[in-house]
């Protein structure tokens, strides 16, 4: 007898249809699993014996096997348990049910329950793409599946509540999710820029970055704040919309780093200076996909930038033009979206004190080349804010009043950002910081002055092509948080001065 399961799986971050052909024949009980199945696939058969005979189910003894398909694709990972136990329960007659249009993944325990599974959400998106009508798999992965719409997503916690269900013994209803709910959440109170004193350039300069989705990059000596004010960027970034929320938590599901059902806010991963390559970029035997990936529309922090590895930080170069990743494997070529903003913060030499008014520097100008050295002009070029980060004055220190709130900051940025959202809304970005170099010219209006300025700095500081713009779109963000139509002056030479630093890497 053949029975044929659906399934599914992922390729990258996208999911694939998988047919789980299950035949019993006459001949020495054996179980068989084909298809290119990897080492956890291979041993389901040991964990799918001993769910069914301790669901209550006979096993049979006859000749099993299993074929994965399509074949040619390398299967991975424990959801084909579920699907195996199905077209074994089906073939001996235990499950009596129309089971087209229907899918199944899943891992199991020894003793029948359902354990949750990666990749859940693609998945269910490429079902209903192919005109799933359900999905019946763990109890744990039902809220994610449940956030594709017009797909029923049946959750259940052990394999003979599904037997039950199939063979109409019990009644149960598909899941509902409430999309409006999902984003209604109480903000970070722990993280807030009103704990952070003084440094008010450096509030000013994130506040733009988190305006215009710019890349930005803080120089400072040791304990001015940097990292402090790194973490707490992400309380003024404008919401996820739904969508974006359903393109970061496909990428979070695959890699297994998805704590709950949904990322309900754009994601903050801050990379170790000891990582690797493939770990920042992403990669490997079966491609995964890498940090950048997981900071898809949010926030990329690396602390300590010059100590990174060099190799490590030129790899960022493609991701931060072309706001993905391809790697090219054997088995295929696969991309993963890598649309993140940049914040990253270094010590302006080795010993850290070069900018330091109240401390002397001790390194050497050839040690002092060489640390900022590892930050390649091509890196740096790709930064559209260069800011420098004094030490606080003890003034400010010692000040009882709080500083200004994210709250009051967040509402400055919005309005901006409601601002480019009417201006791109026939276009396919949401940012300035995401323009081309013909949207700039569109967008960017300058007034002679203002020209003859930039030229000026261009000619004077040997900027190349790309800064050109990126300080063309640095100061389109600082009009649009003054709710200004037209660039000023005042914006060019802001923009520049974020650009442009002579004291630091002269």
């Amino acid at each position: 007898m053949l029975s044929i399961i659906k399934s599914g799986g992922v390729l990258g971050i996208d999911g694939y249809i998988v047919d789980v052909e299950v035949s019993l024949s006459k001949g020495l009980p054996q179980f068989l699993t084909v298809g290119l199945p990897d080492t956890a696939v291979k041993e389901s058969k040991e964990r799918v014996k001993s769910a069914i005979t301790n669901s209550g189910f006979n096993f049979p003894s006859k000749k099993i096997v299993v074929n994965l398909a399509p074949a040619d694709i390398q299967k991975q990972g424990t959801l084909y348990d579920l699907p195996i136990a199905i077209g074994i329960l089906n073939n001996t007659g235990i499950i009596n049910s129309d089971l087209e249009k229907t899918a199944f993944i899943g891992e199991l325990a020894l003793d029948g329950k359902l354990r949750k599974v990666k990749g859940v959400l693609p998945i269910a998106l490429k079902l209903k793409e192919e005109g799933f009508e359900r999905i019946i798999l763990p109890g744990e992965n039902e809220n994610e599946a449940g956030l594709v719409k017009d797909l029923k997503v049946y959750g259940f916690n052990h394999l003979k509540e599904i037997v039950d269900f199939l063979n109409g013994n019990i009644s149960k209803n598909p899941v509902k999710i409430d999309i409006d709910s999902i984003f209604n959440i109480e903000e970070n109170s722990l993280l807030d820029f009103k704990d952070v004193k003084g440094q008010y350039s450096v509030k000013k300069a994130l506040e733009i970055a988190a305006a215009g989705f710019h890349n930005l990059l803080m120089i400072g000596s040791p304990g001015s704040g940097k990292t402090m004010l790194a973490r707490r960027f992400i309380s003024i970034l404008p919401p996820l919309t739904f969508e974006e929320a359903i393109e970061t938590t496909k990428i979070h599901s695959v890699a297994g780093e998805l704590n709950d059902f949904i990322i309900r806010t754009r994601p903050f991963i801050e990379a170790h200076h000891t990582a690797s390559d493939v770990s920042i970029i992403g990669g490997g035997t079966i491609p995964k996909p890498g940090l950048v990936s997981l900071a898809h529309n949010g926030v990329l922090f690396l602390d300590e930038l010059p100590e990174f590895k060099r190799n490590v930080l030129e790899v960022l170069r493609q991701p931060l033009e072309d706001k993905k990743v391809s790697v090219s494997r054997a088995s295929g070529k696969f991309e993963f979206p890598a649309n993140f903003q940049l914040i990253a913060a270094a010590n302006p030499c080795p010993c850290g004190y070069k900018t330091d008014p109240y401390k002397e520097c001790t390194c050497s100008q050839n040690q002092i080349k060489r640390y900022l050295g590892k930050i390649s002009g091509p890196l740096l070029d790709r930064i559209d804010i260069l800011v420098n980060v004094m030490p606080v004055k003890t003034e400010d220190l010692s000040k009882k009043e709080e500083g200004e709130s994210s709250k009051n900051i967040r509402e400055r940025v919005l309005k901006a950002v409601e601002i480019q959202k009417e201006r791109f809304k026939d276009l396919p970005i949401n940012f300035n910081s995401q323009m081309s170099s013909s949207m700039v010219d569109k967008f960017v209006n300058l007034k002679p002055e203002a020209e003859n300025i930039l030229k000026t700095y261009i000619n004077r500081y040997k900027l190349t092509a790309r800064s050109y713009y990126k300080i063309l779109k640095v100061s389109r963000t600082l009009a649009d948080l003054e709710n200004k139509n037209q660039v000023e002056t005042k914006h060019i030479i802001e923009a520049i001065n974020y650009k442009v630093s002579e004291d630091i890497f002269s």
